[in-house]
C-alpha cells in the first residue's frame, strides 16, 4: 500500500537515485520500506501542476470544497489500522496517541468543510456608490479575501498526522482555494505516503483539479529549500524548530517575489506560579505539573519549559515536590534518536551552565531512544544574565527560576523571547493583585491560561496558536482553528465592477446567501 514514490499529483513518480528509510524508535530499528527523494525535475513538475490546478480551484464554489474536505476525512478513516500501525512503528508514541491525533486531524477537516460550506470567512464588505455626494462622488467597491496561490506545507516531526500531510495547515490551504505540495517529513514518510493516498483519491471522487494536491519525499533540507524557492509556490506553512524556520524565512524573502512563510517554532511557555497559590497547594501543583512535564515525552511545542516563582519557603517545598513527582514517573520513547540526541545535548548545555542546580535527573536504566526527565532551578539573577539558560529543551524537561521579589518577576517575564503560550497559577482572586505581571506576559505570549497546564491545543475558532517571535513568524495569526485560513488569503477589491462579473460573495442579490457588511452594517442582505 505504501509504495515509497512521490505523488505529483495522481501520478506516482520515483525518479531519483537518493532513498532512505524511516526508523521505529521503540525496536530501535530501521522500517523496511524504502522511500525515494524527490528530484528538482519531480519538484518543478509539482509546482508547475499545482499553479495550473489553482486556476480551476480557485473558483470551486465553498459547498463543493466542503465535500472535498470531508471526503479527504472519510479517506483517512477508511485507512483504519493500517494507519495507526504505521504511525506507531515510526514514532514510537502508543495507539492511544495515534488514535487521538487521527481524530483530532479528522476534527479540522470537518470544521473548515462546514466553514467553507457556509461561506461567510470570506469578509464580503460592500460599501455602494454614492455618485451625489459632496465635494466628491463615492465609487462602487467592493471587497473580499481571495486565495493567494500554491501552498507548500512542511510536515511537523511531533504530529505526523495533525500538523502534517492533512493536517491544520493543509486544511486550511484547501479551503481557501489554495493547492497544496506537502513536504513529508522523513521520520514518518509512511505516515504521510498513506494520509496522501486517501487525499488524492477524495480529490478524484469529488473532482477536484489534478495537482490540488502532491506529496514529496526528502530526507534532508534540499527538497524544502527547491520548493521554498519555486517561484510557482506563493505561501509556507512550517512547524517545527527555529533554525529551520527562520532559514525558510530568509530564503522566501530573498526571491524576486518575496513570499510569507507562517512558522510556528520554538517555546519554552512559561508558567507563573503566584505566592497564595504556593503556600496552599503547591504539592498539588507539583503533580499536575510533574504530569504536563512529561507527556507525550516532554515533545509538545506547548511543554511548560518554564516556571516561574518569587523565593519562599513554599517555593523551595514546591520545588522538592516536582522533582519527587517528575522521578516517579515512567521515562518513554522519543520520536527518533535524533531527537533523543538533541534532547541530551540540550539537557547538558543548560545543566553545564554556572549557578544552575539539578534538583531532579531520572538515573535508572532506559532503553534505547527513551528520555530521562529532568527539573533544574536557577535564581533570577543568573537567568537574566545568561542567555542559554532560555534555551528550549524539546523533551520532558523544566527550569524553575526563583526570583527575589515581584519587580524582578516582571523583568524575567519582559527579557523571555516570544512563547506560544503563558501560563498563570492563582489562588481565588489573587491574580487581580498582579497586573503589571499579567501584561507583561500578555506581551510575549499568543495565548494565556488560568489555573491549567498549556499542554493541549484546543481546536476552536478562538485558539490562537501563534505568538510574538520566535514562537511564530507572523504573531498576527494562528496555526490552530479556523482563523487559520486567513494565511493563505489576500483582500481584494472590485470597484465598479458590473454586478453579473461579480464573485456571487459580493453581487447585490448575494446568492451565496452569506453574511456581509454592506454600507457598515452586517447583514444577509
Amino acid at each position: 500500500m505504501i509504495s515509497g514514490k512521490n505523488f505529483i499529483g495522481n501520478q506516482l513518480s520515483a525518479n531519483g537515485t537518493k532513498t532512505y528509510k524511516t526508523f521505529n524508535p521503540e525496536l530501535n530499528t530501521e522500517n523496511a520500506i524504502v522511500f525515494t527523494e524527490a528530484t528538482a525535475q519531480e519538484i518543478d513538475d509539482a509546482a508547475n501542476l499545482a499553479a495550473s490546478a489553482f486556476k480551476e480551484f480557485r473558483a470551486v464554489p465553498g459547498i463543493k470544497k466542503a465535500t472535498f474536505l470531508n471526503a479527504i476525512a472519510n479517506e483517512i478513516l477508511a485507512l483504519d489500522d493500517v494507519l495507526v500501525k504505521t504511525y506507531c512503528s515510526e514514532t514510537g508514541l502508543p495507539e492511544g496517541r495515534a488514535k487521538g491525533e487521527r481524530g483530532r486531524t479528522i476534527g479540522q477537516l470537518q470544521n473548515f468543510a462546514n466553514l467553507v460550506a457556509e461561506g461567510s470567512w470570506v469578509e464580503a464588505t460592500i460599501d455602494t456608490a454614492q455618485p451625489n455626494r459632496e465635494p466628491m462622488p463615492r465609487s462602487d467597491i467592493r471587497k473580499m479575501l481571495i486565495p493567494l496561490g500554491p501552498v507548500v506545507v512542511f510536515g511537523a516531526s511531533n504530529f505526523p498526522l495533525a500538523y502534517s500531510t492533512a493536517g491544520g495547515d493543509t486544511a486550511a490551504a484547501l479551503a481557501s482555494g489554495c493547492p497544496v505540495i506537502v513536504k513529508s517529513h522523513p521520520m514518518h514518510s509512511g505516515t504521510g505516503a498513506l494520509v496522501a493516498s486517501a487525499i488524492i483519491k477524495a480529490a478524484e471522487k469529488t473532482g477536484m483539479p489534478n495537482g490540488v494536491f502532491s506529496n514529496l519525499n526528502s530526507s534532508g533540507i534540499e527538497v524544502g529549500q527547491q520548493l521554498v524557492a519555486h517561484p510557482k509556490v506563493k505561501a509556507v506553512g512550517f512547524t517545527g524548530s527555529i533554525k529551520g524556520g527562520r532559514a525558510l524565512f530568509e530564503l522566501a524573502s530573498k526571491r524576486a517575489e518575496p513570499i510569507p512563510v507562517f512558522a510556528e517554532m520554538g517555546s519554552i511557555n512559561p508558567v507563573i506560579i503566584l505566592p497564595k497559590a504556593l503556600e496552599n497547594r503547591q504539592a498539588e501543583i507539583a503533580k499536575t505539573y510533574a504530569s504536563s512535564i512529561t507527556l507525550g515525552t516532554g515533545q509538545f511545542c506547548t511543554n511548560p519549559g518554564l516556571l516561574l516563582g518569587i523565593k519562599s519557603d513554599a517555593l523551595t517545598s514546591f520545588i522538592n515536590n516536582v522533582s519527587e513527582e517528575i522521578i516517579k514517573i515512567n521515562p518513554s520513547c522519543m520520536l527518533h534518536p535524533n531527537i533523543k540526541k538533541g534532547y541530551v545535548r540540550n539537557k547538558e548545555k543548560v545543566v553545564s551552565q554556572d549557578n544552575v542546580t539539578v534538583t531532579a535527573n531520572y538515573r535508572s536504566d532506559v532503553q534505547n531512544n527513551y528520555a530521562t526527565q529532568a527539573i533544574v532551578s536557577v535564581d533570577g539573577k543568573t537567568f537574566l544574565e545568561n542567555s542559554t539558560l532560555h534555551l528550549e529543551v524539546f523533551g520532558p524537561f523544566s527550569m524553575i527560576v526563583q526570583c527575589e521579589n515581584i519587580s524582578e518577576l516582571e523583568t524575567v517575564i519582559a527579557s523571555l523571547e516570544g512563547q506560544l503560550t503563558g501560563t498563570v497559577i492563582s489562588d481565588s482572586n489573587e491574580v487581580a493583585n498582579y497586573p503589571a505581571v499579567i501584561t507583561a506576559l500578555q506581551n510575549r505570549v499568543g495565548r494565556i491560561i488560568f489555573n491549567g497546564v498549556p499542554t493541549g491545543v484546543e481546536v476552536c475558532e478562538s485558539m490562537v496558536h501563534g505568538g510574538p517571535y520566535p514562537a511564530s513568524t507572523d504573531s498576527r495569526f494562528t496555526a490552530v482553528g479556523i482563523g487559520s485560513i486567513k494565511r493563505w488569503v489576500r483582500p481584494f477589491s472590485y470597484q465598479d465592477w458590473p454586478n453579473d462579473l461579480l464573485p456571487n460573495e459580493l453581487k447585490n442579490n448575494n446568492p451565496s446567501n452569506i453574511f456581509r457588511v454592506i454600507n457598515g452594517i452586517r447583514s444577509k442582505n
